[in-house]
């Protein structure tokens, strides 16, 4: 595994293929209030690119291009979150999506574990370490176990999207997922638009 880190802005040229393991770290779990620190991406081949963002600017022309490239698609563990924060900090809404998260809902009602770590463990056989998941991101010079951490985080997503594809179509609701990641960008433009917890579709 080899794990680079991007200050500011992805380099010029570098490709992801069809598709592209994303996940973000943030200063808290509110996208209007807290900082979007670290992009990390994969292209499924076991190596992890991190950029590093320019908190002051923002200023990632190529990141944001690959964010919006729709021959792209992006797979993200919770989806609704990275694209509301990428939205909010890079004012680019990400598309298309895929949200692993999402697609266990829907497939593995035989559990109500859904995280990234319950999938990857009963999945592809992976105990992912936790341990760096509140810790700052904000800071200036990351350690190497914070940098390993955030890298776990999307290595292992298209592996466990293949497997999530297969049990879709098994139990026949691979249409009913495609059209709930179609709606994952509605439903973050919603959480940055003042509903994030009001069930619109309620009576």
């Amino acid at each position: 595994m080899a794990v680079t880190l991007h200050k500011g802005d992805l380099p010029d040229g570098l490709s992801f293929g069809a598709s592209v393991a994303v996940d973000t770290e943030t200063m808290g779990l509110n996208p209007d209030r807290d900082s979007l620190c670290l992009v990390q991406l994969s292209a499924g081949d076991g190596n992890a690119h991190i950029v590093q963002l320019d908190r002051a600017t923002y200023r990632a022309p190529n990141l944001r291009a690959l964010m919006d490239d729709q021959s792209v698609l992006k797979i993200f563990h919770f989806a609704r979150f990275d694209i509301a924060t990428i939205q909010r900090h890079l004012g680019v809404v990400t598309a298309p999506v895929y949200c692993t998260k999402v697609a266990s809902k829907l497939v593995r009602t035989y559990t109500d574990r859904h995280g990234l770590k319950d999938l990857a463990r009963e999945l592809v056989n992976i105990d992912m370490s936790k341990q760096q998941q509140s810790s700052d991101w904000g800071a200036g010079k990351l350690s190497e176990a914070q940098l390993a951490y955030a890298a776990s985080d999307v290595l292992h997503l298209h592996q466990i999207k293949s497997i999530l594809d297969g049990m879709l179509a098994r139990e026949g609701r691979t249409e009913l997922a495609k059209a709930c990641f179609a709606f994952l960008p509605v439903r973050a433009a919603l959480d940055l638009a003042g509903w994030p917890e009001e069930d619109i579709f309620a009576h």
